[in-house]
């Protein structure tokens, strides 16, 4: 029967047979009886399959473009705009699709940990691995939270199942994810990854707390024995962001979602959704332990005979992932708040060759890195022979953004001068020369690092400055060998490592221009210096 204490028809919901808010133990049971494709590990996780699709569908997200929204957002390919009546018609698909279902599932559950900046969220789904993700995702209300937790400020109608009509004007694929802010709902069509429900949150997070100055950010962040000792970690996928934050003798308050508020750093999130991929005890031990009874394992391979899971198994995705509660993490704070941020640190994965493996930002440098959100991936080998591709993704998690860089990058400056954070350039990438000729940054180096911008150990050491990006480096660092600092003496060919460090300023350069119009000239003459060409 359906829950007394919710008022379906506010949701144009009728359906009958409705499970509002059930234990971990009942979405097992209803995935299994109900849920094709799902089965129970041997260490206690819930193993499903997202269908067709194995990832999101940025290119399929709609921003719908209402009269109170449309002059605050950054419209272009990352939030596509969708007219209202559009939306309707995605809206009423979806509705009229889960009302055919025999069953669904209510989660209610809130976005950000700190009170003042909460958000009250309600998923409507289908599946019920879909409410047990959210489950894992969402901050778990109590059960006094649950019985008074009224109307949610957000609705996320997953009918994930059912595509979208491709001919509808707007569409793309049979697949689309429309964030209204107006009406304050999210619809889901055509596509069954859990993703799209966390990140679509964390979309609308970012909207919400820059209009109350409150910074909303890609990033992990933990903390150390003293509470004011908080470090803030943003870097795309491979730059180590995950490993590097996760560390034994310091506190995670969360590994992917935060805000900065006039109070310090909370965590959006209550949960982790992890890669899996080669998982194993002895590289990730905190991610592997957090794998049990509760976890949704999305996509990865097992064996049917003795439920045993393989985490190098690729057959349906590169992609795999885990789903948990933060409180599976051992060393995890809880309730997920810390104070004002002391170190800021922008992870790269230089292939380029050219970045030190740390550096100090001024404010000015800071905010053109942030913005900038640089990192390398090597296009590929071709004979022998490999090109490093810059990848630059504003605010080091472009997809996720609603307003334009330059706001969250000011919020930022604004937060780091009233707090006096210090903000660091940490390269993971390639070291003495470039990618296949140098090497990998040994991660021990890049922890001992690490290690020192949190003892404050390079506040006390001497400087050099680089000629082209005009960053400080310092001149030494506890357990890490003095002569790899500066990435010039690195490489053999001098003149080539000048050249390469040309090749990247000149990659900054060129990206920066699209934010030039919204930045100012101290932010824009924070870029690298690159010499005008030969005339000869």
């Amino acid at each position: 029967m359906a829950d007394k204490n919710i008022d379906l028809s506010k949701h144009d919901i009728e359906v009958e047979n409705i499970i509002r808010n059930p234990s971990p133990s009942r979405f097992y049971e209803e995935a299994v009886r109900h849920d094709p494709g799902s089965a129970i590990a041997n260490n206690g996780a819930l193993i499903v399959r997202s269908g067709d699709r194995t990832g999101r569908s940025p290119a399929d997200k709609r921003v719908v473009e209402t009269e109170d929204v449309k002059d605050d957002i950054w419209w272009g390919d990352i939030n596509i705009p969708l007219d209202e009546h559009t939306f309707k018609i995605n809206h009423q698909r979806a509705v009229d699709y889960l009302n055919t279902r025999e069953r669904l599932y209510i989660l209610d559950g809130f976005a950000g940990w700190d009170s003042d900046h909460q958000l009250k969220v309600r998923i409507i789904a289908e599946r019920p691995y879909h409410a047990l993700f959210m489950h894992n995702m969402l901050i778990r209300p109590t059960q006094e939270e649950l019985d008074n937790f009224g109307e949610p400020d957000f609705v996320v109608y997953n009918a994930g199942k059912f595509p979208a009509n491709k001919y509808t004007e707007g569409m793309t694929s049979d697949a689309s994810v429309d964030v209204n802010f107006e009406r304050k709902e999210m619809v889901i069509l055509g596509t069954e990854y859990a993703g799209e429900m966390k990140k679509g949150i964390f979309t609308v997070m970012n909207y919400l707390m820059p209009k109350k100055d409150v910074l909303s950010m890609h990033c992990s962040a933990n903390e150390g024995e003293d509470p004011e000792d908080v470090a803030l970690f943003f870097g795309l996928s491979g730059t180590g962001k995950t490993t590097l934050s996760a560390d034994s003798s310091r506190k995670l308050i969360g590994d992917d979602e935060h805000c900065w508020s006039d109070k310090g750093v909370f965590n959006i999130e209550g949960g982790c959704y992890a890669k899996t991929i080669d998982l194993s005890e002895e590289k990730e031990p905190e991610i592997y332990n957090a794998i049990r009874f509760g976890t949704v394992l999305e996509n990865v391979g097992y064996d049917e005979l003795t439920r045993e899971v393989d985490y190098s198994d690729t057959s349906i995705t590169v992609n795999t992932r885990a789903s948990y509660p933060i409180e599976y993490i051992s060393n995890a704070k809880i309730p997920c708040e810390g104070g004002h941020p002391r170190n800021i640190i922008f992870l790269t994965y230089d292939a380029f060759g050219v970045l030190p493996p740390v550096s100090k930002l001024t404010p000015e440098q800071a905010m053109y890195h942030y913005i900038s959100g640089y990192t390398a991936k090597v296009a590929g080998t071709e004979v022998g022979v490999t090109e490093p591709k810059a990848t630059f993704s504003a605010c080091f998690g472009a997809a996720f953004l609603v307003w334009s860089p330059s706001k969250y990058a000011e919020l930022l400056a604004e937060k780091m001068r009233d707090h006096n954070a210090s903000a660091w350039l940490v390269n993971t990438g390639i070291t003495g020369g470039p990618y296949g000729t140098g090497s990998r940054m040994d991660l021990k180096h890049t922890r001992s690092i690490i290690d020192a911008i949190h003892a404050g150990k390079l506040e006390e050491v001497n400087y050099e400055q680089d000629e082209v990006f005009e960053v400080r480096i310092p001149k030494s660092c506890p357990n890490v060998p003095a002569d790899i600092l500066n990435p010039r003496n690195t490489w053999d060919d001098k003149e080539a490592y000048d050249k390469q460090a040309q090749k990247l300023g000149k990659l900054f350069l060129e990206n920066f221009e699209q934010y030039e119009d919204e930045s100012s000239r101290e932010i824009i003459n924070a870029g690298p210096k690159v010499k005008a060409p030969s005339m000869k």
